[in-house]
């Protein structure tokens, strides 16, 4: 069947800076992010997009932007008051758009992580360390740790990230600037996840982004506490030692690795279903995080 999907979007006279999902466009000391429904994986932008995939990682983030209450770097996600030229469509632009003060980002991934997963896990099974970070023996796929970790990454223009300790992230932006990232980042993963418990979900990991204001603040930017950046599993359904079912591209992950594909060659297009099922997934974490329906929601 044919999806109402926007992969792509276009502004008269400008010419967005298009990463993996956002068409990022430049306004001087602001800047617009638009959340396309691209869905990316194994470092690849597929073919076939996720019909309200944008609406819901802007709109979850938004909700998030609005009950952390930490100073963030979002001036509207209203179109009506976004200076838009003269003949821009912009049906294209509603309920994925956010309007931003600029910013210097901080080249570094805060990621924070509660449960051992991913890169975390491969790395505990090598070493019983996460980024440096010596972890108790005899924890499993998905143990939840003690107390949450700040483990680091580097931001690579094109493939994986780097973890690196938080000495080496010292080395790069400062000390000062490296104790403020892991603070601030290990007190919205808190609050941020002792929210989601109460709506059943458990935030695995996450990862966030700061920049620095034209006043010398720090700020949070980008995307928070999304199905995107972070990992989320349902609280019913967690069972430690193995890997958990996700609200994200976990049906899209699946398919691909059975479908035979290289991973090396233009990937193939999604299967209906695998599309279906990963857009309630999005919508269902949505759902239950913000506790309202999703506005401009795609009519299939």
């Amino acid at each position: 069947m044919s999806f109402n999907v926007v992969l792509q979007t276009s502004i008269p006279g400008m010419t967005p800076k298009r990463g993996k999902v956002r068409d990022v466009y430049d306004f001087g000391d602001k800047v617009l992010l638009v959340s396309s429904d691209r869905i990316s994986a194994f470092d690849w932008i597929l073919p076939t997009g996720v019909p309200d995939k944008g609406k819901v990682l802007n709109q979850t983030a938004e909700f998030w932007f609005e009950t952390l209450g930490v100073r963030n770097h979002v001036i509207t996600t209203d179109v009506a008051k976004i200076p838009f030229p003269e003949g821009t469509d912009l049906s294209m632009f509603e309920g994925r758009s956010v309007f931003c003060e600029k910013t210097k980002v901080v080249p570094i991934e805060c990621v924070v992580r509660g449960y051992l997963s991913g890169s975390g896990w491969k790395e505990y099974q090598k070493s019983q360390t996460v980024c440096g970070l010596k972890l108790p023996a005899g924890l499993v796929e998905s143990s939840k740790l003690d107390e949450p970790i700040f483990t680091p990454s580097t931001k690579e223009e094109t493939g994986h990230d780097q973890n690196i300790s938080f000495e080496e992230t010292a080395e790069r932006v400062g000390l000062d600037v490296a104790e403020k990232l892991r603070s601030m980042s290990l007190d919205i993963f808190k609050r941020g996840s002792e929210y989601a418990a109460k709506r059943g979900i458990i935030v695995a990991d996450t990862k966030f982004e700061f920049g620095v204001t034209a006043d010398g603040e720090l700020i949070l930017i980008d995307e928070v506490l999304t199905p995107d950046s972070s990992r989320f599993w349902p609280a019913d359904l967690y069972e430690p030692g193995k890997g958990q079912p996700s609200f994200d591209k976990q049906f899209v992950r699946d398919w691909l690795l059975a479908s035979g594909w290289d991973r090396n060659s233009t990937p193939p297009n999604l299967p209906d279903d695998v599309v279906l099922k990963t857009r309630e997934k999005y919508l269902e974490a949505f759902e239950r995080l913000a506790d309202r329906p999703l506005k401009f929601k795609s009519n299939l």
